[in-house]
């Protein structure tokens, strides 16, 4: 379930206005922005983005991007944009730092049906993986069996394990996993935890976690940004304006369960400001 709230009637003239007198004058009045489009969805951002340009001849993103900064401007920018457009933007900033993100394409690549990769429109994958329900229990076990020889082989070079998580759908591989859990006594994921420096074993990893359970995935991430000192505002970011709309409610569930504390309250510990009340709007935090 979404965390979003949206209102009951919409005009997306008047929130075009009401964003243009936010903008207007000496200094931002950051929390109108956050009133308007903190409780919007994607059609209705959209919208508003259409009646901005045509009110005052003039692109909203960038306006708000001249408005806006540091993280707030960061998390508002990666909001409004379409979905699709902010995959394209998550995956590009991933694979241009220094350190590839590669977790970041592999939530993209995992996570998402067929049809939202192709309306992203960028070689993520090299294969439309089949989406329906269909299920081969045989292969299940058969295959099980290949993801178990393939791991526990030291000197693996995982080419059938590659080949198994980018043909079979994730019906199908759901399957395998779990008939590899009831033949084996433990996770796929646990057994691949060994050397922490094989990349290529932390990428499969991630695959596997993104479908298994993709909301379990993002609860991990949200720890794993919150924890220590300073916060990843870059992953924190990521998973609450890409899943508000979404799963969030879910995993904000799947949060207190794990860490007994809630994660409006983690977010508001470790955030501040117009930022900290943006990212609370998203999750469905009233004041």
């Amino acid at each position: 379930m979404a965390t979003l709230i949206t209102p009951d009637h919409f005009s997306p003239v008047e929130d075009a206005e009401a964003l243009q007198k936010a903008c207007k004058g000496w200094g931002t009045n950051e929390k109108a922005v956050i009133s308007v489009l903190g409780h919007r969805n994607a059609v209705q951002r959209k919208q508003i983005r259409q009646a901005y340009e045509d009110l005052y001849q003039e692109d909203l993103i960038k306006r708000l991007e001249s408005e806006l900064s540091g993280d707030l401007e960061k998390a508002v920018y990666r909001w409004i944009l379409d979905p699709f457009d902010r995959d394209a933007v998550l995956a590009n900033v991933a694979l241009r730092k220094a350190e590839t993100n590669y977790h970041v394409i592999i939530e993209i690549s995992c996570i998402h049906c067929p049809e939202e990769l192709l309306g992203l429109l960028v070689g993520l994958v090299s294969a439309y993986r089949y989406d329906g329900q269909e299920l081969n229990e045989r292969q299940a076990k058969t295959e099980a069996d290949i993801l178990h020889h393939a791991i526990k082989d030291k000197e693996s070079d995982y080419e059938e394990v590659i080949r198994i998580l980018t043909t079979r759908s994730k019906t199908q591989l759901i399957a395998s996993f779990n008939r590899y859990r009831d033949e084996h006594g433990t996770s796929i994921t646990k057994n691949m935890l060994g050397d922490k420096r094989n990349e290529i074993q932390k990428a499969l990893r991630t695959v596997i976690r993104c479908i298994s359970d993709p909301k379990k995935y993002y609860e991990k991430v949200l720890r794993n940004a919150i924890k220590g000192v300073g916060s990843d505002e870059d992953a924190l970011i990521r998973v609450i304006v890409t899943r508000a709309e979404r799963d969030l409610r879910d995993i904000k569930e799947l949060y207190l369960q794990r860490n007994s504390v809630s994660l409006d309250h983690a977010v508001a510990k470790e955030t501040s400001g117009d930022y900290k009340a943006f990212l609370l709007t998203l999750l469905g935090k009233e004041d």
